[in-house]
């Protein structure tokens, strides 16, 4: 009898001692590092978090600034076509005035000299000094200071198609612009999936750690007792509390790498709180055909349009260079506004328009070796864009092939996960009546934290892969959709 009511005493305590174990640490849970941050926490499901990125991204708003330089500049060229205007004024200082005498232009004239000599004698024989003659009829073309302005024209008609072609590259240079942003959103996409669901999978594993930690917790104390009452040996519990020991460690371990995720997306967020993703890692049944997504990945990935858009500047520049070998034609006009009231102004009219025509001859700005290199880097771009859509197919295969690997991996696990809580829930009924080892316990409880976190890791792959693979083919809108049908 007396042995009947020791066993029911020691029955007891120790279902005493685990009942106290786990509500002290049901109750320590948020006071262990990695469980509670103290900085305030905001909530942020996917879809808010992506729109964050799109509003506050620093990345994101310089490549909007680039577009918008572009822009600008595509503008500009459109004035290329138009006339050139210009009011210009002017004021010279001349060391002395301008004046034409009689003996300057006999002296100019063949017969000048002889003219000059009988007009001479002739104002003598009427009593008139040649010196005063001289004086007499001096004309005073323009004083000292001569004023002037005027408006200017110059309006080119035709200059071998290089306006059309400084056009066509402001405008390729705009696309270009635009596919780069594209390409910097799509790189904003795949970096907001690493680190928002890195901090769920940091959480998850956070999670199995701690469960591993407070179930050997409770299996040290549960061994304690055992060792009391002589049910096991010394060495079983010295090897469950240095199993509990090193859980506890891995768990901190756990809990700091969970802060540095979590410091990671809310500098991404550029939020003044600490970032808390609500939405979980999911897994697909499957995936679309392969073949749709290099479909969608050549026909619209912007890396390949930014090929386009160099080719089309390189073209530009050809034909500038060609350009060179033709006449430039242009109007041109001016209209004096106001003019000194002198002989010069008189002579001057006060307004004219007209062609000039320039015909190149000899050119020593290299045209025809700038016009070859420009065409060879048409080639060039050519072939770089031929070599990028093998390497982007080969890419979304790879990328696909890792995520439905991630798949079958996560559903493969799910039998595993079953065999793995089946086993420790036989191992610890085991070691309660003394049939099993606290190694195998301990072995147990492992191997069912490792499955847990082999699938946490499986989701984490397939997620990040789908980003990947809906980014490069453009399909970023499809997300939303592979997140609510997943599992």
């Amino acid at each position: 009898m007396d042995l009947i009511e020791f066993s029911v005493e020691k029955v007891m305590t120790k279902r005493l001692v685990l009942y106290r174990n786990v509500l002290l640490f049901l109750v320590c849970i948020p006071l262990w590092p990695g469980l509670e941050i103290t900085a305030p926490a905001a909530d942020f499901d996917f879809n808010s978090a992506w729109q964050q990125v799109l509003e506050k991204s620093n990345t994101l708003l310089a490549e909007q600034a680039n577009i918008d330089r572009a822009d600008y500049e595509r503008q500009a060229a459109r004035d290329l076509y138009l006339p050139q205007i210009n009011l210009t004024g002017g004021y010279i200082y001349l060391d002395d005035k301008v004046q034409l005498t009689p003996s300057a232009i006999f002296d100019s004239m063949p017969a000048g000299p002889l003219v000059s000599s009988q007009l001479g004698a002739q104002a003598q024989s009427l009593g008139i000094h040649p010196a005063a003659l001289e004086h007499g009829l001096t004309s005073t073309i323009s004083d000292r200071e001569i004023k002037s302005s005027s408006l200017n024209l110059l309006w080119p008609l035709y200059t071998g198609g290089r306006i059309t072609a400084a056009q066509d590259i402001a405008t390729a240079s705009l696309a270009d612009a635009r596919q780069q942003r594209e390409l910097k959103l799509y790189e904003r996409f795949e970096t907001l999936c690493r680190r928002y669901f890195g901090v769920v999978m940091a959480r998850q594993l956070l999670e199995t750690k701690t469960e591993v930690e407070a179930s050997l917790s409770v299996h040290f104390h549960h061994a304690e007792l055992m060792v009391e009452n002589g049910q096991i040996a010394e060495v079983e519990k010295l090897q469950a509390e240095a199993s509990y020991d090193k859980a506890r460690v891995e768990r901190e371990k756990s809990g700091n790498d969970l802060r540095i995720a979590q410091a990671a997306l809310t500098r991404l967020l550029q939020d003044e709180n600490v970032s808390r993703p609500t939405t979980p890692l999911f897994i697909n049944s499957g995936l679309p055909p392969l073949e749709t997504f290099i479909e969608k990945t050549l026909a619209g990935y912007p890396g390949l349009a930014i090929f386009d858009a160099k080719e089309k500047m390189a073209t530009g520049l050809a034909d500038i260079e060609k350009g060179k070998y033709f006449p430039e034609v242009a109007l041109l006009g001016n209209y004096n506004l106001y003019e000194e009231d002198d002989l010069a102004s008189e002579l001057v009219p006060d307004w004219f328009v007209g062609l000039t025509v320039s015909v190149p001859l000899l050119d020593r700005s290299g045209r025809s070796g700038k016009r070859t290199a420009a065409r060879s880097l048409v080639t060039k771009i050519d072939a770089l864009r031929k070599q990028a859509r093998e390497d982007l197919s080969l890419l979304v295969e790879k990328t696909y092939r890792r995520a439905e690997q991630a798949i079958a991996e996560y559903n493969g696990l799910a039998s595993s996960l079953r065999l793995a809580e089946k086993t420790l829930d036989m191992r610890e009924k085991a070691f309660d009546q003394g049939l099993s080892t606290s190694l195998d316990v301990v072995d147990a409880r492992l191997y069912v934290a490792g499955v847990k976190s082999q699938r946490s890791h499986a989701a984490y792959t397939y997620v990040t892969r789908l980003a990947e693979i809906l980014a490069v083919s453009g399909s970023l809108d499809e997300f939303d959709s592979y997140q609510k049908n997943g599992q």
